[in-house]
């Protein structure tokens, strides 16, 4: 039986040593916004079947302009009524639910939550956020699963580590629909690495990663800008590592910040499988989304794709800044470094193009394109292509973790050259 590469296996459940209690939410916590989520479906159910049960009822062409999506007269009234249930059962439930949070005992499986959480926040995040959904994940820097306190942070570190912090804070950005824990596997850890051979300290951002990326990537920078600003002696040298949507959110957080004093702390940024130019899945979801959209009768249905998050809409073109998509160089004054990986272990141009390593092509992930102004320029010598090798494997895989320790001791020497 042929083997089935992980880049097309579900994410498997992070180590349980990996990921501490997820800060700020019990288990009534989660039943509320779990609950609440299921109403939102449910009234966004009953709107697809009220736009189809019109355009059936209005009898247009096969293929034309949409009209309206209401009915009208008794049917009408029926389904005004039944969203008005469905905001009462939810406001119900909600309040009775609320006051017992923190009053009874929390979930032992923090694993399978978290997943299960993040998941949940990179397909329907943004809406999480605007509903106030309580599974909303907030943006915060952690130490083994621990939140690092931003206005203290060397007494928040020395606490969480035991010892004063290093010179140097590696920031871990995970991509969407991941969390911070799945950075560990079968108890290898490129973090451990990191601690052990570069003399780093790692913290890892944990983040909601159906928003905007450039929301993300200005709530970053404001997080590290924080960080660096009630550091109490000399700032540490900061790095970047960010895989796949991560690394967008990285360049987009420092090109938002300007000269801001953080940036300035940077000495690294290093992108895995990030997808620079976009990726062709959701190309490919948006397309279906325009073909949908040109008959009456399917268009009800083109309303489910179109519920896929900011996030990862933004994806399609790989956008970093409000607006439309446009070239962003990468930061002058900082070294650069991409990594990109694989399926196929021999050189094969179609599989490059397309596949690359199961999600994002060799080009993007590399910031290659046709056109020069898109060209991010990232030198030969600060690229890897990783043979034979999902997307998903550049979080564990130990000779990508070889390569990164490379990187990160070679620029050290470098810089005190």
């Amino acid at each position: 039986m042929p083997r089935i590469h992980s880049a097309f296996r579900m994410p498997r459940l992070p180590d349980r040593a990996a990921v501490g209690q997820s800060a700020g939410t019990g288990w009534i916590d989660d039943l509320r916004g779990a609950l609440r989520l299921g109403v939102d479906a449910a009234l966004g159910v009953t709107d697809v079947v009220e736009h189809l049960h019109e355009s059936i009822r209005s009898v247009r062409a096969p293929i034309s302009t949409a009209g309206k999506t209401k009915t009208n007269g008794i049917t009408g009234f029926v389904y005004r009524n039944v969203r008005s249930v469905m905001h009462g059962v939810g406001f119900g439930i909600d309040g009775v639910l609320r006051p017992l949070n923190g009053l009874l005992p929390g979930s032992k499986d923090h694993d399978t939550r978290n997943l299960l959480v993040a998941i949940i926040n990179g397909i329907h995040g943004d809406h999480l956020e605007a509903t106030g959904n309580p599974l909303a994940i907030p943006m915060t820097l952690r130490v083994e699963g621990q939140q690092i306190d931003v206005r203290s942070p060397v007494a928040s570190l020395t606490q969480s580590l035991g010892r004063a912090p290093r010179s140097k804070l590696i920031v871990l950005i995970h991509g969407l629909c991941m969390n911070d824990g799945q950075w560990r596997r079968n108890g290898y850890s490129h973090a451990d690495r990191f601690r052990t051979e570069v003399a780093a300290d790692v913290l890892h951002l944990h983040y909601n990663s159906g928003r905007h990326i450039h929301d993300n990537g200005a709530a970053l920078a404001v997080l590290l800008d924080s960080l660096i600003s009630n550091w109490n002696d000399a700032p540490p040298d900061l790095v970047l590592i960010g895989h796949s949507m991560g690394g967008l959110v990285a360049r987009s957080a420092c090109a938002q910040s300007a000269e801001s004093r953080w940036l300035r702390q940077v000495t690294q940024m290093i992108v895995l499988g990030s997808p620079h130019h976009g990726a062709p899945l959701e190309r490919g979801g948006f397309h279906l989304d325009q073909i949908l959209g040109l008959s009456p009768y399917l268009s009800p249905f083109a309303k489910i794709g179109k519920t896929r998050s900011a996030g990862i809409q933004d994806l399609r073109h790989g956008r970093i800044l409000p607006g439309d998509p446009r070239p962003v160089p990468l930061p002058s004054h900082i070294p650069c470094f991409a990594m990109a990986a694989r399926l196929d272990p021999v050189d094969h141009e179609r599989a490059n193009q397309f596949i690359g390593d199961g999600l994002v092509p060799l080009a993007s992930a590399l910031g290659d394109h046709p056109d020069p102004a898109w060209q991010l320029g990232i030198p030969a010598a600060r690229r890897q292509i990783m043979r034979d090798r999902g997307h998903l494997e550049l979080l564990w895989d130990e000779q990508v973790g070889a390569t990164l320790v490379r990187w990160l001791v070679h620029e050290k020497v470098r810089r005190r050259a």
